[in-house]
């Protein structure tokens, strides 16, 4: 019905503009990356806990899917702590400028994970977007370790798609998405506790690494409950009333809603150089483009079957 696309269209817009401020609060809270991303995936997968209970959910699965879930777990948490390294190192609007070349990562990785041909078009799209990278990298030179952390998340976060690509066909999102946040704090953990051990402490679970001022607590409970279980759980919803063009044209708003409210919260400190702002327009504007012949031709692959 028109009133459920017209409610599903506006509620997923709020969905990726929520997405677009993870990253203005991985830079408002103080924490470094480590812990930020064990804080954040422990009390999300505790919220999402709640809500499979809730939903009489069945959180049973097979051991060979609960491994392929631990890997995927690992890569998800590799993902964040790279993201945010990357806000902690140079900014968000780099980060989220550099995390856009995702889209291309799958289209790399893509024919590899579901064994199918490379597409001519892609490969253009893939060296028009290292234009784009090259206009960054020579303009943004202060801030190389922070696009190399950008680059490696948005490679993790597309290997980390392509997996749950596979998964979401046989068990439920909310299932998932749980074991694979749980995993996550489990990996992070046990790389603590060695340090711990290892060390003299000051880096691993430390006494400081419970202690947390009351602002930093109120933008994490904000991050996993708003930003990652709440996001997570209605994207899938309204999902089930938007054309794939429509989701994928909209996800790819997340980078511009990230760098405009990182310059209403954070100002000057993320005014970038003009050059900045073209060599990634360049990335977005071809990820976008990607994606509307990546539809188009599913679309009309899925339109010729139906004619027979």
């Amino acid at each position: 019905m028109p009133d459920d696309k017209l409610k599903s269209y506006l509620h997923f817009h709020f969905i990726v503009f929520i997405w677009g401020f993870t990253a203005v609060l991985g830079a408002l809270i103080t924490l470094d990356a480590i812990p930020l991303v064990w804080y954040r995936m422990l009390l999300a997968s505790g919220f999402i806990l709640v809500w499979i209970k809730w939903k009489n959910k069945d959180l049973r699965v097979s051991p060979r899917k609960f491994l392929v879930l631990v890997v995927a777990g690992i890569v998800i948490a590799l993902h964040w702590l790279t993201f945010f390294g990357a806000i902690k190192v140079s900014n968000v609007s780099i980060t989220l400028a550099l995390l856009s070349t995702g889209a291309f990562f799958t289209s790399i990785l893509e024919p590899i994970f579901y064994k199918r041909k490379f597409v001519g078009y892609e490969v253009v799209f893939g060296l028009i977007v290292i234009v784009g990278l090259y206009i960054i990298f020579k303009v943004e030179t202060d801030h190389y370790l922070g696009i190399l952390l950008a680059l490696i998340s948005a490679f993790l976060s597309a290997v980390f798609t392509l997996i749950n690509g596979k998964l979401v066909k046989q068990a439920a999102p909310s299932v998932i998405s749980f074991y694979e946040l749980f995993t996550g704090v489990v990996a992070i953990s046990i790389y603590l506790l060695v340090v711990t051990i290892t060390s003299d402490g000051a880096r691993g679970f430390s006494p400081t690494f419970f202690v947390l001022t009351a602002t930093d607590w109120i933008y994490l409970l904000i991050l996993a409950s708003i930003c990652t279980a709440y996001a997570f759980i209605a994207s899938v919803a309204v999902m089930k009333h938007l054309s794939p063009y429509t989701v994928m044209l909209t996800i790819n708003l997340e980078p511009v809603y990230g760098i405009v409210l990182a310059f209403l919260v954070f100002g000057n400190k993320e005014q970038m150089d003009p050059q900045f702002y073209f060599g990634a327009a360049i990335i977005l504007t071809t990820v976008i483009l990607n994606g509307y012949l990546k539809t188009k031709r599913k679309i009309k692959k899925l339109s010729g079957k139906s004619s027979f």
